[in-house]
């Protein structure tokens, strides 16, 4: 049940709204000035609020003010009730921040209409902004998992390039070597075992471009020889 939040000195009109309230299946709260109005309105965070305008001590737009200044009920929606229909008052109660006015006389109707329509455009607001946030928390959390998966691909690119430089360096100088074989080496055995570990390396080397930038055209051109480097790959 929505909580309304009534603010009005004259306890005759009070009572008419209360009763249309209470009959359109809304829980009333009670405020005879502004004082107590701005209190019941920190203390129970009504769903809307319907306030006169002129009221001693404190009139509505005070009240107004005071409400729209205080994160909690800022975003209550605010009705005024007034018995003069002045485009002055009008405007000024908008710029203030009211959501809608009703001039004293008024149809039990239109009171029942000005509620339940402001409850329903606040709603759609409420909807709309948590649709946005969740929107905005969803596409946070993405980018944080992309700039994760950007670090770890960076770190493991970084490993990776230092985990292969050493290899292709000694594994070339091994090659440079077997031109000019020591006295009774194996040569054959030795380049099968070469091309071996020449066949995990370079295919991994032809899967991340990034790693290319270790062959230089020294290496390239020595790879190609042994047909061990993808045609492919840059010079």
């Amino acid at each position: 049940m929505k909580k309304i939040l009534v603010i009005e000195d004259e306890k005759p009109v009070l009572s008419n709204i209360v009763e249309i309230l209470t009959s359109g299946g809304f829980f009333p709260l009670c405020a005879e000035n502004g004082i107590t109005g701005i209190e019941l309105a920190k203390e129970n965070l009504p769903d809307l609020i319907v306030c006169d305008i002129m009221m001693p001590h404190l009139d509505g737009y005070e009240v107004l003010t005071e409400l729209r200044s205080n994160p909690p009920t800022a975003a209550i929606p605010f009705i005024f009730l007034t018995a003069k229909a002045d485009k002055t008052d009008l405007r000024q109660g908008m710029n203030l921040g009211a959501d809608d006015y009703l001039t004293k006389p008024f149809r039990r109707q239109e009171l029942l209409e000005a509620v339940s329509s402001r409850l329903a455009k606040h709603e759609t607001l409420i909807h709309q902004y948590t649709t946005e946030r969740q929107r905005a928390q969803l596409a946070e959390q993405k980018m944080q998992e992309l700039q994760h998966l950007s670090d770890t691909h960076a770190e493991l690119l970084k490993k990776l390039i230092a985990d292969l430089c050493d290899p292709l360096s000694k594994i070339n100088m091994a090659i440079r070597l077997m031109k000019d074989p020591p006295a009774g080496a194996r040569v054959e055995r030795y380049l099968e075992i070469l091309q071996e570990e020449f066949d995990r390396e370079i295919a991994l080397l032809n899967q991340v471009s990034e790693l290319q930038s270790l062959l230089t055209p020294d290496n390239v051109k020595l790879l190609r020889q042994f047909n061990l480097l993808n045609s492919k790959t840059k010079s």
